[in-house]
């Protein structure tokens, strides 16, 4: 493996810490472990990848401004999480494209069926799929973990690039259309800086990979890693 395939394949594992982190923050409440983990112990005040991205350089700076705040982390993220994602009444930032695509019911139903597909093309099933609807943000984001996981260990090339086509392709598809909005949402009614920083960073993350990828499956000589 060449020194460049080397650093791809690093930053490609950086950006899975860092999207198994978020979603995990927008599917459950934060637990007081957690918040020790990323906030108290400072592990946010240094993400694993470095960007030029603006969205990702903000998000960065966010987060380590969140480490900061008061000692109220745990009770205010965990408000955050209830009013934007899965509270009583209507969220305030619903992790699902109906909130954003102004679709009927028919089409919404239709958009599942596309997603459940596309996880069924790689035989992959999420473990909370009795829980959590299969379009829900971070059950999507778990999904694109797995296929950049096939995508950084398959050696065979044309396996790898059908691979990083089909990550473009959920990413263009399935979340572009409406995650900004969502960032915007969550930039808008969030009380913490924790979950402001973690929205940009969903999106600043998903961008860095599409480029990343689709720079590797474009190459000339289709040097991938």
């Amino acid at each position: 493996m060449t020194e460049n395939k080397t650093e791809a394949s690093n930053l490609l594992q950086g950006y899975l810490m860092m999207l198994y982190f978020s979603g995990s923050m927008i599917m459950f409440d934060p637990s007081k472990e957690c918040i020790f983990d990323f906030w108290t112990k400072g592990m946010l005040k240094q993400l694993p990848v470095k960007s030029n991205n603006p969205d990702f350089i903000r998000a960065a700076a966010i987060l380590r401004e969140s480490t900061e705040s008061p000692d109220n982390k745990y009770e205010l993220l965990k408000e955050d999480f209830f009013r934007l994602f899965s509270g009583a009444f209507r969220p305030l930032a619903p992790p699902y494209a109906l909130a954003y695509t102004g679709e009927e019911k028919p089409l919404s139903e239709k958009r599942k069926e596309k997603l459940k597909d596309f996880y069924m093309k790689y035989k992959w099933e999420s473990k909370f799929k009795n829980n959590i609807p299969c379009d829900h943000l971070g059950i999507e984001l778990l999904f694109i973990s797995h296929l950049i996981e096939k995508y950084i260990i398959t050696e065979k090339t044309e396996e790898k690039t059908n691979t990083g086509k089909d990550i473009i392709s959920f990413i263009k598809v399935h979340l572009n259309p409406w995650l900004a909005r969502w960032v915007r949402d969550v930039n808008k009614n969030a009380l913490s800086k924790g979950y402001r920083g973690i929205a940009m960073l969903i999106k600043a993350s998903l961008e860095d990979i599409y480029y990343i990828i689709d720079n590797q499956i474009n190459t000339k000589n289709n040097h991938i890693i």
